[in-house]
Order: C-alpha cells, then structure tokens, then sequence
C-alpha cells in the first residue's frame, strides 16, 4: 500500500505539468476563466506529489529502512526540484498568456 504513494506521486506530478501545458496549446479565447482554475489545480497536483514523497521517506525512517534513504533521497531531491521548477514556469507562462488575452 506504501508503495502506491510513488505511482500517486508520479501520476499527480504529470498533471501538474499535463494541465497547464494542454492550457497553452489551447489557442482560443472562449473559457479563458479556466486558465486560473487550471494553475490552481496544477499547484495543487505539484503539492500533494512532494507530500506523497515526504511521507513516504517518514514510512521509511519509521521502518528503519536507512540504505533505502541513503540510496533514494538524491534522486527525491532532484526530482522535486524538476517538479517545482517546470511547475512554476509552465504556470507562469499560462498566467501570462490569460493576462495577455485578458486585456485584449
């Protein structure tokens, strides 16, 4: 059961990139409302994949699992780095575009 938090974590991961990038290649004007909705949820999506993995290493030091830390935790690090980082700018991007659209 412990170990779906990774597949949850990957899945919420991909829809935070997913949804602001499908936003982007969506060209039109109509429903332009949903682009904040969509960065919150993407956000959103970003926060509950770093909480997955922030739990799953507190299952780990619970278990006492050290070599599983010693060998996972700089790849956790670099891949909620990836995560935030891609999350941000894809979001920011989205943001624009809808206050470029916004004031046309």
């Amino acid at each position: 059961m412990i170990g779906l938090l990774n597949i949850g974590s990957l899945v919420l991961g991909l829809i935070a990139w997913i949804l602001p990038a499908a936003n982007l290649m969506r060209n039109n004007s109509e429903n332009q409302g949903n682009r904040l909705m969509t960065a919150f949820v993407s956000m959103s999506a970003c926060a509950i994949a770093l909480f997955f993995q922030i739990f799953y290493n507190y299952h780990l030091v619970m278990i006492e699992d050290w070599s599983a830390l010693l060998d996972t935790t700089g790849g956790v690090v670099v891949a909620a780095t990836v995560l935030i980082f891609v999350t941000i700018v894809l979001n920011a991007i989205n943001l624009l575009v809808y206050r470029k659209m916004s004031a046309k």
